[in-house]
């Protein structure tokens, strides 16, 4: 006798993150600022200090309170969790029955349909359209048609780029009884959060990371934010120690600093402007089919000659994102970065484009 797998494991797929050494990664919305040299030595201070025989504490009470304070918001409304991956795993886990149904969207996070398998809860798929925007009235009249329990997608999008303003987010809230999770990983680079309104409503959670603007990828930490019985739920669900207390004690250092918050995320949104000041260069000298307006810190652009840029650049040492076959997803990077990006791509675009005896489309 041998075991077998059951079918939706042996169906499962790993997220593809891309491996390797490249002198340029533009691929995965890092930001490309460092801590100040002063808070990374408080916070190697801090996790030397960390009693490493201990388990760390349940509900990461100061992170969470420097996350609070950071965002004005109550403390009692925050969740901490190992990234905001492990907190929509959470959420799809404990706030549906086995078979209740989840709507996403296309295109949207990858990982938003991946959970739904290891929790079988069928995902109804809803495509956004040519326009790669959300219609709230399209999105309510599929939640009724199909019986949907539970709604996530991500605001601003990745990776269109593009964002649902608040007033079309409180139209799906309360248009419906299904619980909405907004993800708002990029938001620190828009205008149209509902954090600060999360506890208004009994069918909201907001999703938070440290990942993005913040800077502090490596040490895994994302948010919920919730009124306080979602949050009760969420607190009794995780696991006890989910956040280790070496992300605790150093990004309880990074999140007490607003420089990363305001000043940092000036920088950012100025290189992405940069960014995408360049690639609308390229697109009116025909080189590209379009160049999507950003609500984030990456650019999203589209060109039939996608999946060749897209090696082309892998070979030169420059990495960034590919979907499909028409799409490009590039974070903005620092001067140096973006410059030479957008001198390669101008590079081996002129070449496709010469090669074919044309324009980009």
């Amino acid at each position: 006798m041998s075991y077998k797998l059951t079918s939706k494991t042996a169906a499962l797929q790993p997220y593809d993150p891309s491996e390797g050494t490249y002198r340029i990664r533009l691929d995965a919305n890092e930001s490309f600022l460092m801590p100040t040299v002063d808070d990374r030595e408080l916070m190697a201070g801090a996790a030397a200090d960390t009693a490493l025989n201990r388990y760390p504490d349940p509900l990461a009470e100061e992170v969470c309170r420097a996350f609070a304070g950071l965002y004005e918001i109550r403390r009692e409304l925050v969740t901490a969790g190992n990234g905001s991956d492990e907190l929509i795993s959470l959420i799809l886990s404990t706030f549906l029955q086995k078979g209740e149904k989840v709507l996403s969207v296309s295109p949207d996070f990858s990982m938003y349909r991946f959970y739904t398998a290891i929790t079988e809860t069928p995902c109804v798929v809803m495509d956004k359209g040519d326009d790669l925007r959300i219609d709230p009235q399209r999105v309510l009249d599929t939640i009724q048609q199909e019986n949907i329990r539970l709604f996530i997608f991500s605001n601003p999008c990745n990776p269109t780029s593009l964002g649902l303003d608040r007033e079309a987010v409180h139209t799906i809230i309360t248009g419906t009884d299904a619980l909405i999770v907004v993800d708002e990983a990029y938001m620190d680079f828009w205008d149209q959060s509902l954090l600060q309104e999360a506890d208004r409503y009994d069918n909201l959670i907001v999703l938070r990371t440290a990942s993005k603007a913040l800077g502090l990828a490596a040490l895994r930490l994302g948010f919920a934010v919730a009124n306080p019985t979602l949050t009760a739920v969420l607190r009794a669900a995780k696991s006890p120690y989910n956040v280790n207390g070496i992300t605790q004690a150093m990004a309880a250092v990074a999140l007490r600093n607003r420089l990363y918050k305001d000043e940092y995320r000036t920088l950012l949104i100025k290189s992405r402007d940069w960014l995408i000041a360049g690639l609308k260069g390229l697109r009116e000298q025909g080189l590209l089919d379009k160049v999507y307006d950003s609500c984030t810190n990456f650019a999203y652009v589209e060109t039939i000659y996608a999946v060749e840029v897209y090696e082309k650049l892998k070979e030169r040492g420059i990495l960034v994102r590919l979907f499909g076959d028409r799409h490009l997803r590039i974070t903005a990077g620092n001067e140096a970065e973006n410059r030479e990006l957008l001198d390669t791509l101008d590079f081996l675009l002129k070449i496709a484009v010469h090669r074919v005896g044309g324009k980009g489309k």
